[in-house]
């Protein structure tokens, strides 16, 4: 498995690659949209009661059927480009 750093390093090596303006401003977007939440993000731990909550909220998106499949999640991140 690779360090975060070995996976910075790859990454820019693959981004260089693109041609796409597309997804070049997609990659902008999605870093600008990151930094702004790391800079508010402040870690605060859960309790218990709110995890089991989160739990149960998660069981029943899936009893309703509110999940996204791999495969179709897959085919529409292929559209991206």
């Amino acid at each position: 498995m690779m360090n975060i750093e070995a996976r910075k390093i790859k990454f820019v090596q693959e981004f260089f690659k693109l041609q796409s303006e597309k997804a070049i401003s997609k990659f902008e977007k999605l870093l600008k949209k990151e930094k702004e939440n790391s800079s508010s993000d402040t870690f605060s731990p859960i309790t218990s009661a709110e995890l089991n909550a989160r739990i149960d909220k998660s069981l029943q998106d899936s009893k309703d059927g509110k999940l996204t499949e791999v495969n179709d999640l897959l085919a529409e991140i292929e559209k991206w480009n």
